[in-house]
């Protein structure tokens, strides 16, 4: 740690990802788990989970630091402070980052991988932190803010102060996706795009043509992992936790490989019929009519049963 300069080309680095990430409690059982838990990647790069026991969405979020400004993708799925600190955390480790790399008025832009509510909450905690900027969800907003003029296949660049990002549009999941390449770490962020989990593709088309999209612009450039901003399978091949589970003691990683995200590619090409299409390290939930829905309810509906048995200790 010291004041110097960080030089941000210098990447991409080894960035730190040995990490236990907390998952939830068991029913019936005290949970332990803080709303949020930080894990520092390297000196200017952090990503934070959502607590299990605040939304049973848990996101990912990650907050990047440059020269001049720091960016905070996504503001996760609660909008109350008392429950979901993110404010309050955010200014922590931006103060602790300044003590290191001083200087004044500096910025924090809050953006988004994408507009869905568990993405989104807690924005408002930000609207009167000065000298801070909280782009809009709408996609005009994304895409005038951003600069984007030929969406979604243009690459556009975010400048954090010698931490230059590149951005490209990945409609497939929600109209508004982006995914966010980070040189300084290798990092390729990707929403909900992929991710270890189930992959809504209510477009089947769209949702094609995004990964598609975003395997081309991965492999152009030097990405380490794939870093999605949820954790839904377990360890065990082509198993998930169903929607709403609030315990996951068996969670693979996080970071995923270019292995994987051409394997996302290859098995959207073959999802052809709408319904769960299921494979090793993530699932496909092609449409969102009775052959796709209906599974994951059940799914979930037996999560929910189990959970009201008694447990062994």
């Amino acid at each position: 740690m010291s004041d110097a300069v960080p030089d941000f080309s210098q990447g991409p680095i080894t960035p730190d990802l040995a990490v236990e990430w907390i998952h939830g409690s068991r029913s019936k059982q005290p949970n332990a788990d803080p709303p949020l838990q930080v894990h520092h990647c390297d000196e200017h790069t952090i990503i934070l989970r959502q607590s299990m026991s605040v939304s049973f969405e848990a996101p990912f979020l990650f907050l990047l630091f440059g020269n001049e400004r720091a960016l905070l993708l996504d503001t996760g799925a609660t909008q109350e402070p008392a429950d979901f600190p993110l404010r309050d955390t955010v200014d922590a480790l931006i103060a602790a980052w300044l003590a290191d790399h001083p200087q004044d008025d500096y910025e924090l832009m809050v953006a988004h991988s994408h507009s869905h509510g568990d993405h989104i909450a807690g924005d408002e905690q930000f609207t009167d932190r000065p000298h801070t900027t909280v782009v809009g969800t709408e996609l005009e907003e994304v895409q005038a803010f951003f600069g984007f003029t030929e969406w979604p296949t243009q690459v556009v660049t975010l400048d954090l102060g010698g931490r230059v990002l590149e951005l490209t549009g990945t409609p497939g999941h929600h109209p508004t996706s982006v995914a966010v390449f980070d040189p300084w770490t290798g990092f390729l962020l990707t929403g909900d795009t992929v991710y270890p989990g189930r992959l809504y593709a209510a477009d089947r088309a769209r949702f094609g043509t995004s990964v598609e999209h975003l395997v081309q612009f991965a492999e152009a450039r030097p990405v380490s992992h794939v870093m999605g901003a949820h954790i839904e399978m377990s360890r065990t091949p082509r198993r998930d936790y169903p929607m709403g589970a609030t315990y996951q003691p068996d969670e693979p990683p996080l970071q995923m490989s270019m292995d994987q995200l051409r394997a996302v590619r290859d098995a959207a090409r073959s999802a052809a019929k709408p319904g769960l299409h299921v494979h090793d390290d993530f699932i496909i939930a092609s449409g969102m009519g009775p052959r796709t829905v209906v599974p994951l309810l059940l799914r979930a509906y037996a999560q929910r049963a189990r959970a009201l048995l008694p447990h062994r200790i």
